[in-house]
């Protein structure tokens, strides 16, 4: 069984016991979180699919840690202009499990 689920703009599937990183969440570490914009559920060969989302349905995850993702390098630059720009980022994220899709 699994369903397709979207949080911080972006779309998952996901299954009973997977770990993902997704956008930052407001939840303390340890804490559940309630994803209820499913998309699709399948179990075997029965899909449900929404309009736009499933009414109804819910996925539940713990929070397991919050972090910062790996420094991506940023540099603009135009020839000839004397134009060179650094920047650097690191984007925000949290790390849950899949707990019950229902």
């Amino acid at each position: 069984m699994y369903a397709v689920v979207e949080t911080g703009g972006k779309q998952y599937r996901v299954a009973v016991g997977d770990v993902l990183r997704v956008e930052k969440l407001d939840v303390a570490e340890g804490g559940a979180v309630n994803l209820d914009k499913v998309l699709m559920v399948a179990d075997g060969d029965s899909v449900r699919v929404g309009t736009p989302n499933l009414a109804g349905s819910a996925v539940t995850a713990t929070v397991k840690a919050h972090g910062r993702g790996d420094k991506i390098r940023i540099f603009k630059f135009r020839r000839r202009k004397h134009y060179r720009k650094s920047q650097g980022h690191r984007q925000h994220y949290t790390e849950i499990e899949i707990t019950a899709i229902k």
